[in-house]
């Protein structure tokens, strides 16, 4: 499932470095932090290589 905006992308991006070990946990914030601890693995991957040109800033 792709992401549905910018922000939704970049939180799943920053939750799927955390779980690699590529940035430490504790700097992960609100959706991120959130994501980090509920997704899998593939659904961050998923959300994350979603492309963003055509995405808008916001879901709504």
């Amino acid at each position: 499932m792709p992401a549905k905006s910018k922000k939704q992308q970049m939180a799943a991006g920053a939750a799927l470095a955390a779980k690699r070990g590529e940035r430490s946990k504790s700097s992960l914030k609100g959706a991120s932090k959130e994501m980090a601890e509920s997704m899998s693995d593939k659904q961050l991957e998923d959300f994350a290589k979603t492309e963003r040109k055509k995405l808008p800033t916001k879901k709504g």
